[in-house]
């Protein structure tokens, strides 16, 4: 029930199709989207880090699902829906991917401390009196998923069983 769309959301879905083709071939004349017009969306310049730009192009990268430098169409409504509309599930996912660096499918201690350096830097710049060091925490994180000291790569069930269902506080050792 409810899973079956009327006549007039499939024509206001159409309509929303239409109207995303027109702006991405205004911008796009070539039919595709490279990189360095993905950059420019994004505001992403000489003058930008190395990390903001590493991690545009991991995004494009995640979007460019047929891996031919290019996000065509279909790739770029399939982003525009995921990020807009799309289940958390495949968020979850997504965002995955994007921090895959080596896309290996899964996440090793680098990658993951690349992730919460990002967090970190987000989460302090919004409240200052957050702490902890971004390398204890990734260790934290492999000590608690690795039951048998065996584990050097998160894999996406990991992710999703673990890093987004656990808080960061929950992730700090207590010293004492």
């Amino acid at each position: 029930m409810g899973q079956m769309q009327s006549d007039a959301e499939k024509e206001v879905a159409l309509k929303n199709i239409q109207l995303l083709y027109r702006k991405f071939t205004s911008e796009c004349p070539s039919g595709n989207l490279h990189l360095h017009e993905f950059k420019k969306i994004f505001g992403i310049n000489r003058n930008s880090t190395e990390e903001e730009s590493a991690y545009t192009e991991n995004v494009f990268r995640s979007f460019d699902t047929n891996k031919d430098g290019q996000m065509d169409f279909m790739e770029y409504v399939a982003a525009v829906h995921l990020v807009l509309r799309g289940k958390l599930e495949d968020k979850l996912r997504w965002s995955f991917k994007v921090y895959d660096r080596d896309g290996n499918g899964c996440l090793d201690k680098e990658e993951v401390t690349l992730i919460l350096a990002i967090i970190h830097k987000i989460r302090t710049k919004n409240d200052p009196s957050i702490s902890g060091n971004v390398e204890d925490i990734c260790d934290r994180i492999f000590e608690l998923v690795d039951k048998n000291n065996d584990c050097r790569h998160i894999t996406h069930d990991i992710q999703v069983k673990f890093l987004w269902r656990n808080s960061w506080k929950g992730l700090k050792r207590t010293r004492g």
